[in-house]
């Protein structure tokens, strides 16, 4: 399987485009406000082009449009508004928004079967991936993020509070394990959290509150490096150094469901893509 040309790509530094710079004198952004614009801004983004290339009469209508099209194909909304609003634009009168993509079965992911069940469906995938991650690395807490829009979005965790999962729903800087492990493309390990470099100060305070006392990050990479997400482990004591084996087991497991959420983003999600372009031609 390749990269498909339109895929997005890794997180690196800040994000220009997740939202509008604020003014230098404005109030800073609650965290709730900030996950609130930023999980409104791919969304919204879709909304106005669809008005614009479709007969569609309002954004109201296109978010429908987008919501019906997202429960159909079982495609989270907000992964179906990144992929239409990053993609470029179908041909006029074109039969599909997409002119051609990989088919095929969905790639094998040996590292993660553990008895004869089969992994179906994107959040199966990702809870099996932290769920064996954390088996490997003897953690107690972990979660997964995905590539959207130039930043990690949290989409599943297990053992981690309220506070750690708001205020890392999205992580746009290089202020974290999983930042850092994005932009590099390697495994990265926090070995004690308190005395790291890595973070800023209330991001280690945020961790630190959790009870993780250090982190392990695991890129979850396509078969030509491009970063789909990341799973990291939180330990409740300082670590010391990852067996080899241990290291490349969890190598295996990102190398594997980073290949299985490429599949997925260039069948299940460019399909539901195709339906949003027909349906919208008719007007809806």
């Amino acid at each position: 399987m390749t990269d498909h040309p339109h895929a997005p790509g890794p997180p690196s530094g800040p994000s220009s485009e997740a939202q509008d710079p604020a003014p230098q004198d404005a109030t800073p952004l609650s965290v709730d406000e900030r996950n609130r614009r930023l999980a409104r801004a791919g969304v919204a983004r879709a909304e106005e082009l669809l008005v614009k290339r479709y007969p569609i009469r309002s954004r109201e209508e296109a978010f429908d449009l987008l919501r019906r099209t997202s429960q159909k194909f079982n495609v989270k909304l907000h992964t179906l508004a990144d992929v239409a609003a990053r993609l470029p634009a179908p041909a006029a009168g074109a039969p599909s928004w997409v002119p051609s993509r990989p088919q095929g079965a969905a790639p094998a992911l040996p590292a993660l079967r553990s008895g004869p069940e089969q992994l179906t469906g994107h959040g199966a995938v990702l809870k099996a991936a932290l769920r064996h991650s954390l088996h490997i690395a003897d953690a107690p807490m972990g979660n997964v993020q995905l590539v959207e829009n130039g930043l990690l979005r949290l989409e599943e965790h297990t053992g981690l509070n309220r506070w750690f999962t708001e205020y890392f729903a999205f992580v746009d800087d290089s202020t974290t394990a999983c930042a850092r492990a994005a932009e590099e493309r390697r495994q990265v390990t926090v070995k004690d959290v308190a005395a790291s470099d890595i973070f800023d100060e209330p991001s280690r305070e945020v961790i630190l509150q959790a009870g993780s006392r250090a982190c392990h990050s695991i890129p979850l990479v396509s078969p030509r490096g491009r970063v789909m997400g990341m799973i990291s482990t939180h330990h409740e004591k300082p670590l010391s150094d990852f067996s080899v084996a241990q290291l490349a087991a969890l190598h295996h497991v990102g190398a594997q469901v980073g290949r299985w959420l490429l599949w997925h983003r260039n069948t299940a999600v460019l399909g539901a893509l195709d339906a949003l372009h027909a349906s919208a031609t008719r007007g809806g």
